[in-house]
């Protein structure tokens, strides 16, 4: 048995009962489940659609997402999320790169990294190259000034663990960042590069080995090993190339608001709606959530 779940941004809730239920009665799919009103809804489905991805693409012109997975098991004990535009809704290292005045260059070399174009490891030194003599003080300034949370993450991270699950942040940016975001939301563990520093400045290094994608890979299965799940148990959610082997070894691997050659590779593509997509997908309504 299947499931499938339209959602939308939650600052516009614009989905329609009727679209719902035209596209239950085209499917053949059984009684619809509002999961909040304007926002989410459900319904399950005996086998997937010919027309899925023509009637993906036709949503997306309308602000819809649209995901078909199967229904049993979607409740997932372990969440492994990036960090940088998916957690918090900026790229660190840019972020760093403009307080060095060389921001609109390293910014290219991120988006063609994180767009599979790139090397990540080599992409990333370059970059860390630019920072040479950066003040380590600045981190804590663009921390308090620059970073903001994406939004729906407060919500996921307070409603997994309420319900026994683990979640651990996993990020090819830096741990200067990793560990204070994990602090904010609420994750029991985090991972990522380390800056090095000397005499109070970045020296325009990274300690090695570098967190990328094989790295994040590890990390899930080391961690569901290590509180006894299998890798079928585990929700992740990136949207970079680099996050693209670790969303494809989850049980569902989220790609939101991600690069369009991750998208390519995804079958569940979060476009519209925010971090709380996520719970949606696992079926949890708008009364589930914890405060």
């Amino acid at each position: 048995m299947l499931v499938a779940t339209l959602l939308t941004n939650p600052d516009r809730p614009i989905l329609d009962r009727a679209l719902v239920e035209n596209l239950r009665n085209a499917w053949g799919g059984g009684a619809a489940r509002w999961l909040d009103p304007g926002i989410a809804a459900e319904f399950k489905l005996e086998a997937q659609p010919d027309t899925f991805w023509q009637v993906w693409q036709d949503l997306q012109t309308i602000g819809v997402d649209l995901a078909v997975q199967p229904a049993e098991g979607r409740r997932k004990r372990l969440l492994i999320a990036d960090m940088d535009s998916t957690m918090i809704q900026q790229e660190c290292i840019d972020e760093l790169a403009d307080e060095a005045g060389v921001g609109a260059h390293v910014a290219g070399i991120t988006a063609r990294a994180m767009n599979g174009e790139l090397d990540f490891e080599a992409a990333l030194r370059e970059r860390v190259g630019l920072l040479k003599g950066l003040p380590e003080s600045v981190i804590a300034d663009v921390l308090r000034d620059r970073i903001t949370l994406m939004p729906g993450g407060p919500a996921l991270l307070a409603t997994m663990k309420a319900q026994g699950g683990h979640a651990a942040l996993v990020s090819g940016g830096f741990t200067a960042f990793t560990k204070a975001v994990a602090t904010r939301l609420g994750f029991d563990e985090n991972r990522a590069n380390t800056l090095d520093v000397e005499n109070g400045a970045l020296t325009g290094t990274v300690m090695a080995p570098i967190l990328g994608k094989a790295a994040k890979v590890d990390a899930l299965l080391e961690i569901s090993t290590r509180i006894g799940i299998t890798p079928s148990d585990v929700i992740a959610v990136g949207d970079g190339a680099n996050d693209l082997p670790m969303l494809q070894a989850a049980g569902t691997g989220v790609a939101l608001h991600a690069k369009p050659a991750v998208q390519a590779q995804c079958a569940i593509r979060v476009n519209h709606g925010d971090l709380t997509a996520l719970l949606y997908l696992q079926g949890y309504s708008r009364g589930d959530f914890a405060a």
